[in-house]
């Protein structure tokens, strides 16, 4: 009898629940929401997020505050938000570097799956691969041989674990043997490469643009599907002669886990409207992020695409025997 007692109690609760949930969520937001971004001022991760936060902020009628929490690779920051309350009022800007290459590369105090909830995606950009104008190798196809040649003695840098990850994957897919030279940063990484000491440079369009159309370094290849709109002359790395190759880099918004279904629904609907404007639309172009493809997709998808993706880096890291550096 008091089992029936209890579960009749649960059952007339829950519509109470609902309504609890519902009213947080129309008078949401009522005071400043804060986008946390596990790494400095100035990057692109943090361009993306002031952006993104300023075009809320005008459609919410709410303050929309970026807070920077770097150090760790992120993993301060994404603890930080994992612990917040779940109340729609501390969300982190997370990346495929900090949600799915972080779990497999350090002991992390928090679980990528289990304690966020995806809201949406955004600011998708391909590696690009560029080398120093002496370089003999004119496309990948080129460099695979060349590798063949001279197993272990090319050396490809860059500034961390996700853009190294780019070039794993044609090594592995290719089955060559190219020496991986870490830097701390894409600065530095590219910089190795502008001066000669290393030939070739996996990382960001934006971070090299400058030095492609000053001569200063040579496009190889980007690592998405189809050609970048910044650079359409330049070839993928499947057109090249991988077929199955496809890396992406992206960045999302993610809400801490038991954040209600009522406040994640107004936050993506919210996003779909800013990321569809033409002023964001134009920025991010300007920035060599792509707003087409995987932009706005929504929480059930982007949830699908997180646990894929995590199921695919974490058992190549391990197969690779790839170690932060």
């Amino acid at each position: 009898m008091k089992i029936a007692h209890k579960v009749l109690g649960l059952f007339l609760a829950l519509p109470l629940v609902v309504a609890c949930g519902e009213s947080a969520a129309q008078s949401y937001p009522n005071k400043p929401i804060k986008l946390v971004v596990g790494l400095p001022p100035g990057g692109g991760t943090d361009i993306l997020a002031r952006l993104i936060g300023q075009k809320l902020g005008e459609q919410l009628s709410q303050q929309v505050i970026v807070e920077n929490k770097p150090g760790a690779d992120a993993l301060i920051a994404t603890e930080y938000v994992a612990k917040s309350a779940p109340d729609g009022y501390t969300l982190l800007v997370g990346t495929n570097s900090g949600m799915v290459l972080n779990p497999s590369l350090y002991p992390v105090p928090y679980d990528v799956v289990k304690d966020f909830i995806p809201i949406t995606v955004f600011g998708p950009t391909p590696v690009l691969f560029a080398v120093h104008p002496s370089f003999p190798a004119a496309s990948v196809k080129e460099l695979i041989a060349l590798a063949r040649a001279k197993p272990g003695e090319l050396h490809y840098s860059t500034g961390g674990t996700v853009f190294q990850m780019a070039g794993e994957l044609i090594k592995q897919q290719a089955g060559v043997k190219i020496t991986h030279v870490p830097y701390k940063g894409s600065n530095p990484a590219v910089n190795a490469a502008l001066a000669g000491d290393v030939p070739m440079v996996a990382t960001s369009i934006a971070s090299v643009l400058p030095f492609l159309r000053s001569g200063k370094l040579r496009a190889l290849a980007v690592t998405s599907t189809t050609r970048s709109p910044v650079l359409p002359d330049v070839p993928t790395v499947a057109e090249s002669g991988l077929g199955n190759y496809e890396y992406m880099l992206w960045t999302g918004l993610f809400a801490p886990a038991k954040t209600s279904r009522a406040i994640i629904d107004k936050l993506y609907s919210e996003m779909s409207i800013a990321l569809r404007s033409e002023s964001l639309k134009e920025r991010f172009a300007s920035l060599s992020y792509e707003t087409g493809g995987i932009v706005g997709m929504p929480p059930a998808e982007f949830g699908a695409m997180h646990r894929a993706e995590l199921a695919k880096w974490t058992k190549l890291i391990k197969e690779l025997n790839i170690r932060a550096e």
